[in-house]
């Protein structure tokens, strides 16, 4: 357990299982590879500037979020993390989707569940409830960008309690693929998306790992460790 790195912040996130067709895919579709911590050449695409279309999910690598991005709290090390984490993935069991689709979700387009996603659910609030003495609390920006998207209620409690809005009932899976785009270049990018996805093997769909990531000073995000859930 020691020797886990120092990070500005820390996230969990579910990532495809290394050397898969679908770690390949998201790597190169976002162009930054964070198992490996590398940049990874873009497919060139007519009529879309990939770099531009892909730059707000680029650093963060291709990912589900469990956990979302947080600073240590006072106190808490990254080997005190990554070993809560490790007992945590031995207790909890995998889970396994019917299946993953390409959706639209407002302006931007990610990959999201098939069919009934509880149990995922389930995962993700008991991994954001029983790691949040690790977190610190978050700043008066981060509060305040988070605010700028128009909250709910129950989703400004969320932001007060857990340092996220989109965390326990108002958690929605997704594995981003783009960042907004506007209404013309939906459809290229669209269609560009789904010819790819059509031959990745994504029915049924296995989450049966949790990986810590941080994030370096220059705010990309590398793993840490990739770590079965054991359950």
């Amino acid at each position: 357990m020691k020797g886990c790195p120092m990070y500005h912040r820390y996230a969990i996130y579910v990532t495809a299982a290394p050397d898969t067709a679908l770690a390949r895919f998201g790597a190169a579709w976002l162009g930054w590879d964070s198992a490996t911590g590398t940049a990874v050449p873009q497919p060139q695409v007519p009529g879309l500037d990939m770099p531009a279309i892909t730059a707000a999910p680029h650093p963060y690598g291709f990912h589900g979020t469990i956990k979302p991005p947080f600073r240590l709290a006072a106190g808490s090390t990254p080997d005190a993390l990554l070993a809560d984490l490790t007992a945590l993935c031995t207790r909890l069991p995998a889970v396994t989707l019917q299946g993953l689709e390409l959706a639209r979700l407002g302006g931007f387009f990610a990959l999201v569940p098939q069919g009934d996603a509880t149990a995922l659910a389930d995962l993700a609030g008991q991994v954001v409830q029983s790691l949040d003495h690790h977190r610190a609390p978050p700043t008066q920006a981060e509060l305040d960008k988070r605010r700028a998207a128009r909250l709910n209620p129950q989703q400004e409690a969320h932001l007060q309690r857990w340092g996220y809005p989109y965390v326990l009932d108002q958690f929605r899976y997704h594995m981003t693929l783009t960042g907004r785009l506007d209404p013309d270049t939906r459809p290229t990018a669209q269609a560009a998306m789904a010819d790819r996805i059509a031959a990745l093997p994504l029915a049924p769909f296995a989450i049966d790992a949790l990986t810590l990531l941080g994030q370096d000073d220059a705010g990309r995000f590398h793993q840490i460790a990739r770590l079965p859930l054991a359950g």
